[in-house]
């Protein structure tokens, strides 16, 4: 299975992709998804990730239920990251 990461407003402009799924593995936390994220799309890191961390201009929302910015976060397999800017949504 695998943990997907739904894009939208300047992070889907940055990553040129609306969405990408991540094998899951034990105990991946968001700081592990962000740097991988990063890794795969660098542009990524101009407005949103910063290391393990989001920057101020983004959030993470998970399974569209709560905003999380811990990178300590544990994520398991078949959950969703919607990565948006922090504005998104007015």
């Amino acid at each position: 299975m695998a943990i997907r990461v739904e894009f939208y407003g300047v992070p889907r402009q940055r990553a040129g992709v609306s969405s990408v799924e991540l094998p899951a593995r034990a105990e991946i936390t968001l700081g592990a998804v962000l740097t991988e994220l990063a890794g795969q799309f660098p542009e990524l890191a101009v407005d949103c990730i910063s290391g393990e961390s989001l920057q101020r201009a983004a959030a993470v929302s998970l399974d569209g239920d709560r905003f999380v910015r811990d990178p300590a976060t544990l994520l398991s397999d078949g959950q969703c990251l919607l990565l948006l800017s922090a504005d998104a949504g007015g």
